[in-house]
């Protein structure tokens, strides 16, 4: 996964907003009003955006990059597929038997809201760039509160951002 770093970020970033350095990320839409995101073809930033698209458009910027922060453990993690996009559409084609429940569950998935769309594309470009994965503590899973699935009771809760709660992968103890 190429990773661009501050530097590689204020380049693309517009004149008026100071950048020096990811860690300069504010959860905000103002924050994000100023970002200038390239036109790249970037398979990795095409997945992620859409993925945060369908999956958080409804939640506050925080949350966003929670979700981002996920996805992006998950491309970290031996456990799953070393990609962006490989992560995202992992399981794709078996309902209800993906990791993202937009992938496979049998509704057309169209963009009807340009401006949300342009947001997430912000959001994924700066998570690639490398903002500190601060938000979740590392977290894999995610689920909104309005449903219990089953393996969130043996999961520990990272974090509770908006509508979703985080979770990581619990450690597999290997006996010998």
């Amino acid at each position: 996964m190429a990773v661009l770093d501050a530097d590689a970020l204020r380049r693309f970033v517009a004149p008026e907003v100071a950048v020096t350095g990811i860690a300069d990320v504010s959860y905000t839409r103002q924050w994000l009003v100023g970002l200038d995101v390239p036109e790249t073809g970037d398979d990795s930033l095409e997945c992620l955006t859409e993925a945060l698209y369908f999956e958080a458009r409804g939640e506050s910027v925080k949350g966003q990059f929670a979700v981002a922060e996920v996805i992006l453990n998950r491309v970290e993690s031996a456990r799953y597929p070393d990609d962006v996009c490989g992560v995202i559409n992992q399981g794709t084609g078996r309902k209800y038997q993906c990791q993202f429940t937009y992938t496979c569950d049998g509704h057309p998935e169209n963009i009807h809201e340009p401006a949300a769309f342009e947001r997430m594309r912000k959001i994924a470009y700066v998570s690639l760039a490398g903002v500190p994965d601060a938000l979740t503590d590392g977290a894999t899973h995610y689920h909104t509160k309005q449903v219990n699935p089953s393996w969130a009771r043996k999961y520990p809760r990272t974090a509770t951002i908006g509508v979703h709660h985080f979770y990581r992968q619990p450690v597999q103890v290997v006996r010998r």
